[in-house]
């Protein structure tokens, strides 16, 4: 938590980060504008604990077609391909590659390779990469497809073949608990008891840890009252579809980017009103 924050349109507001990787990041430009942050993280980011089946795809590599969904996965990607000496084989393979990406973090990882994405999809969602792909002529293309724990990977395979496409998956990552139940219960109690004014989720494994410990601690009732008592932001369509699925209220999130930058300023311009 800050201490001193910053005057600004956030100052005398509360919010509370979920975040893991870049949390640090996002502290700051909510305490820039005068907030007061609570971090807790909920999930920590792993190497998959079997790495053969990542070691065998990129031994695959190079594709016709690369679909990246997460910028995380592709730094992932090449961390194994360090490790197992073939690098330099994998940024040729990813130059060579048709590169689609779901949404800007893989462009942002590409762009820091020196590469860029030949197309995104129209919307940052499994519906809106098929909606792209859906123009392509895939027809005997070999797709190697980079997945997230969590997404909806028969549905893409699927698809992928009946385009006529060769799809390979690979899922380079994975999602652990990150701090420890206790920090999550208290983060529940001070929002019930309306300490929190924003809780900001930038992932839906954040929301799935949050209810998971709620059921264990037998909180549940508790968090309903505490993310009605307070305003609930997400970053991008995926995670806010998430929460209303589960039957809570997103009421802050960006409009078109869905980063952290648009984030921060959807937060201020909610909380200016």
């Amino acid at each position: 938590m800050s201490h001193e924050p910053a005057i600004g349109p956030l100052s005398g507001r509360r919010i509370a980060l979920p975040e893991t990787r870049e949390l640090e990041r996002l502290a700051r430009m909510l305490e820039a504008e005068g907030a007061e942050t609570l971090r807790c993280p909920m999930v920590a980011i792993k190497d998959t604990p079997d790495p053969l089946p990542v070691q065998e795809w990129l031994r695959r590599f190079p594709f016709d077609d690369l679909i990246l969904y997460t910028g995380e996965g592709l730094r992932r990607l090449q961390g194994f391909a360090h490790r197992l000496d073939v690098e330099a084989a994998f940024l040729d393979g990813l130059r060579i590659a048709r590169k689609i990406t779901r949404g800007p973090k893989p462009e942002r990882v590409l762009r820091e390779l020196g590469l860029k994405s030949d197309l995104r999809a129209e919307t940052p969602t499994t519906e809106g990469l098929i909606a792209t792909l859906s123009a392509l002529d895939l027809r005997g293309r070999r797709v190697g497809v980079q997945l997230y724990p969590g997404v909806p990977e028969a549905r893409l395979n699927g698809f992928l073949q009946d385009m006529g496409a060769q799809p390979d998956m690979v899922l380079p990552y994975v999602y652990t608990s990150a701090v420890e139940e206790r920090r999550v219960v208290e983060l529940i109690d001070q929002m019930a008891g309306g300490g929190i004014d924003v809780i900001a989720f930038t992932s839906s494994p954040q929301v799935e840890r949050l209810l998971e410990v709620a059921k264990a601690t037998r909180r549940e009732e508790t968090l309903q009252a505490a993310l009605q008592a307070t305003a609930i932001a997400a970053v991008g369509p995926v995670v806010a579809a998430d929460l209303q699925r589960r039957g809570f209220n997103v009421s802050i999130a960006p409009e078109h980017s869905y980063f952290m930058k648009p984030l921060v300023s959807a937060i201020v311009a909610a909380l200016s009103r």
